[in-house]
């Protein structure tokens, strides 16, 4: 008897993350089944490009472009025209995927189990470094947890395909020091991820400053320490648990910020640098994880403030979804989930032209030439302002639509106005046709 649709489902979204991994790791051998490789290759191709996007400061998130991308020239246009459409992407082709499992039975592999049974102790000692002419050592995967249902469950997948793939699992958990008996919570999340077998297990106290709000600082936090983390243990990877839920308050909460379509798109499949962070669940709704942890009799914790409405998000999540579902009907969730991976096409591709356009709206000494800015489409504009902005020292995160406004208003409302401040002590002013922006 196989397992419960739930634990498969999470399984099976692990599972092929994995695979991604260890396509992209050149120097490992790869995974046992050699008939495998051209689906990981596909996938490895497709998230290559995703990880590009790192993960955003707080208020937006920085441009990238698409390696790769041929402009347009259209009639009568500049050659910075839109981008020529891309090549429809084929079909995920998961019979690959799914004659692994086949392939295993046949060689007498163990049924799963819906229970967990943790794996033998030192099963996944990572050794020691590789000698010149043998095989390096095989990629290690961190999950981050937080005790509850979502990363439990998260955990479990993990701590279940990794072994049969040749890859190492570990996981660590923060504690934010936010709540009473924080501390011995961590310690008793990370005992539980020892119990599922990970090693190396790490539970991380983190100092949560004050910058925007108690939310972004957590998460500032938080993120500090993953990346902390996965530098100290040389960590390939590491997996989040943000479901199709937590993408759909994400969308919400960009729309009610009107900060564009950039924070319509979400959370990315594949974050950070070099694509570390990688996001399985963005496709599985909260209650799938949440059942998969019941009927493996993982224990979870609730976090209180996930309830509190106090916060923003937790408001979104007890009130303001359930109130949209009660107006419009059953699927929001499903429909704003689409929606962040349709907008994330939509800015990749304005991204990509805002990349090419920038060189041919400078002069020879790299000065933006504003009749050019103007020619161009507003979206693309406003990006090429944006770069601008953030290279001339202007925090990401500190850089919002309004000042992007005003920059703008410089290049289609010209008005002999002065210059404008904005965040970092920038500023912007034009001068002789050409529009400048450096630190004042």
């Amino acid at each position: 008897m196989g397992p419960h649709p739930a634990v498969a489902a999470i399984r099976l979204a692990v599972r092929r993350v994995l695979h991604d991994i260890l396509a992209e790791q050149p120097a490992h051998d790869g995974p046992r089944h050699p008939e495998l490789q051209p689906a990981h290759a596909g996938r490895a191709a497709r998230h290559a490009e995703a990880a590009r996007d790192t993960r955003p400061p707080r208020g937006g998130q920085p441009p990238h472009a698409s390696p790769g991308v041929r402009l347009a020239q259209l009639p009568g246009q500049p050659p910075y025209g839109p981008p020529q459409p891309a090549a429809p992407r084929p079909p995920r082709d998961t019979r690959a995927l799914d004659a692994l499992e086949a392939l295993e039975a046949l060689q007498g592999a163990p049924a799963p189990q819906d229970t967990y049974a943790p794996a033998p102790a030192g099963a996944r000692e990572p050794g020691p470094a590789a000698a010149p002419g043998e095989r390096p050592p095989s990629p290690l995967v961190l999950v981050a947890c937080s005790g509850g249902a979502d990363s439990m469950a998260l955990a479990s997948a993990l701590a279940f395909e990794a072994p049969k793939l040749g890859i190492r699992a570990g996981g660590i958990t923060v504690d934010h020091g936010l709540q009473d008996g924080s501390a011995q919570r961590a310690d008793e999340v990370a005992q539980r991820l020892r119990e599922l077998g990970l090693d190396p297990v790490e539970a991380v106290a983190v100092t949560v400053g004050r910058d925007g709000g108690p939310e972004a600082a957590a998460r500032d936090a938080r993120y500090a320490a993953l990346d902390a983390a996965a530098d100290h243990h040389g960590a390939a990877a590491i997996l989040l648990g943000h479901t199709r839920d937590d993408q759909a308050e994400t969308v919400l909460l960009g729309l009610a910020r009107g900060s564009g379509i950039r924070s319509l798109s979400g959370m990315a499949a594949v974050s950070g640098a070099g694509g570390r962070y990688r996001r399985p669940f963005l496709h599985i709704d909260r209650q799938t994880a949440r059942k998969a942890c019941m009927v493996q009799s993982l224990p979870v914790w609730d976090d209180p403030h996930n309830a509190d409405p106090a916060y923003t998000r937790s408001r979104l999540r007890h009130e303001g979804l359930p109130a949209l579902e009660k107006a419009l009907g059953k699927g929001v969730v499903e429909a704003l989930a689409r929606t962040a991976q349709l907008s994330r096409d939509d800015a990749d591709a304005l991204d990509a032209w805002a990349g090419q356009a920038e060189a041919s709206v400078r002069d020879a000494a790299g000065r933006l030439e504003c009749a050019k800015l103007h020619a161009l489409p507003p979206a693309v504009r406003r990006r090429v302002l944006r770069r601008a902005a953030i290279d001339a020292g202007a925090p990401a995160g500190s850089l919002f639509a309004r000042h992007i406004e005003e920059l703008d208003r410089l290049i289609t409302g010209w008005r002999g106005q002065g210059a404008i401040n904005l965040p970092g002590k920038v500023v912007a002013q034009r001068q002789g046709g050409r529009l400048v922006i450096r630190q004042g």
